[in-house]
């Protein structure tokens, strides 16, 4: 890796830390507003019965799933901060970058109120508020994350590598170069 490709994958990662740090942040102070401004009061109405603010407090993960596991799903997401951090160090694509920022603001976010939410560390509750229609209740790293795995699926399935090159579709072969068009002519130049 010659100086100029060192320098690119060290902003990468910046950018990739700095998107996953705006999450972070985002996330923790609509938490508190929620904690502080939620607290006690009946569903908010935001678009009728449709989108609602109400605070809960999720032990488990998406849907309350594995709510007596709560110190697996810590080690899980830990197990994902630390990977997507080494993934988002081999990033080149601008797209990469963002869909690794969004993913890795939504797990580093949670992974923290699972540290240091009641009822204590490795077992905190995720504070959830944002109502989705009665069926689903979540936050603001909760969209970093579906955002961020969206836009994940379709760079994969656009055949987007980390280094931001197309690359062919599985069993598709790599097109053959054609050869230049000798120009008619005496002088048998290359046109």
């Amino acid at each position: 890796m010659n100086g100029r490709e060192r320098r690119s994958a060290h902003a990468g990662f910046w950018l990739v830390m700095a998107l996953a740090g705006a999450v972070v942040v985002v996330d923790q102070l609509t938490k508190l507003w929620a904690v502080s401004a939620l607290a006690g009061r009946a569903s908010v109405a935001v678009v009728g019965e449709l989108i609602q603010l109400r605070l809960t407090y999720n032990a488990g993960a998406a849907f309350s799933f594995a709510e007596r596991f709560t110190w697996v799903l810590t080690l899980i997401t830990a197990a994902a901060v630390v990977t997507i951090s080494i993934v988002a160090a081999r990033a080149r694509s601008r797209a990469w970058m963002v869909s690794l920022g969004l993913i890795l603001g939504g797990a580093a976010t949670h992974l923290l109120d699972r540290m240091f939410r009641e009822p204590g560390p490795a077992r905190g509750h995720v504070v959830d508020f944002i109502d989705y229609f009665g069926f689903f209740v979540g936050n603001v790293a909760d969209i970093s994350l579906v955002v961020g795995a969206g836009l994940a699926v379709l760079l994969q399935l656009r055949g987007v590598s980390l280094s931001g090159a197309a690359e062919p579709a599985s069993g598709a072969q790599p097109p053959t170069p054609t050869p230049r068009r000798q120009a008619e002519g005496s002088d048998g130049g290359v046109a």
